[in-house]
Formats: C-alpha cells, structure tokens, sequence
C-alpha cells in the first residue's frame, strides 16, 4: 500500500494485518501462482481439445471449466490476502511443458497437477497452523481441501475409464457420453 505525501512515495503497513505470518503470506502468494499456472494449463488443454483437426468439444468444455474454476481459486486467494492485510505479489507463470496431449496424457497430466495443488495447499495449512493461524486453516479447510480430494477421485476415475476404450473411437465415445 502507497500514501502519496507531497509528491514522495512512503510505503505503509496495513492497518488489518493481525496475526498473518509472512510465512503464510509467502504461502500464499506461491499457492496463486500455482493455481494460475493450472488455469494456464487448463486453458491450453481446451484450446487444443476444440481444434478441427482434434474436435472433441467435451474435452474441451471440461478443460475450460478447470480452467474457469482454477483462475476462481487464484481470486479467492488473492482477495484473502488482501482481507488480511497482506500484499498479493504476483509473479511470472511458467508455461506449461505441452498442451497437445491425447486425452489419456491430458487426464494424467491434470492428475498429476491435481496432486501438486493438494500437496501445496497441505504445506499451506501446515504453515498456518505452525503460526496458531486458525483463520487460514478453517478457511482452506472450508473453501478448498476437500473439492481437491473429489478432483482428484474424479480425474483418477475418467482415468480409469479412458483406459476401457481404445484411441479413436473410444476416446469420442468416452467425449460424448461421459463428459457432456
């Protein structure tokens, strides 16, 4: 925060700020950047699926609505920065490996990043509660840890159903009827 005083710049402390460890600010401002390099990923993933020479729509659809949900988590965390007097700091967002993934790839992929963003939010809450910051760890209690389990069941279930069907066929059968 910045107070304009006759022309000088003079960085101030938020007047909010109550038992918010910079420990749990640095976590935080990681955890942003891991969820919008998801929405990143997520977002590539769509593009590729809509593609004319790809055309599975469902992907597609799937793919942006993680997308849509993962830059919600990132505005979720950012606004609760800032309710709790810190400052949101955002940085670079590294650019996914590789977005033209077959479907099975891009279910493992998003798998595997699911994973990481429970393992985060579980440092997350583990840093909270190493600084007695019991309004952090309910808020991730209540807003995120278990919609990251169901994630993680889902997407290990759509896994384990691409892996019934062939490539092709089974792929568009598996487009068509189970993610519409």
């Amino acid at each position: 925060q910045i107070v304009h005083d006759r022309q000088q710049l003079i960085p101030t402390m938020s007047r909010i700020r109550q038992n918010f460890h910079a420990d749990s600010e640095a976590a935080l401002n990681d955890q942003i950047n891991l969820e919008l390099y998801a929405m990143y990923l997520y977002h590539g993933l769509a593009l590729h699926f809509d593609r004319d020479d790809v055309a599975l729509a469902n992907f597609s659809c799937y793919f942006k609505e993680n997308s849509d949900e993962e830059r919600e988590h990132a505005d979720k965390f950012m606004r609760y920065v800032n309710k709790r007097g810190g400052k949101v700091v955002l940085r670079t967002i590294a650019t996914p490996d590789k977005v033209d993934l077959s479907p099975m790839e891009s279910m493992n992929a998003a798998l595997s990043l699911e994973k990481k963003v429970n393992e985060s939010l579980l440092k997350l809450h583990a840093v909270a509660g190493k600084h007695n910051d019991a309004h952090l760890t309910d808020y991730l209690e209540d807003q995120f840890l278990d919609e990251q389990v169901e994630a993680i069941k889902s997407i290990s279930c759509h896994i384990t159903n691409l892996e019934r069907n062939k490539a092709g066929l089974g792929e568009y059968l598996f487009d068509k009827h189970t993610l519409s």
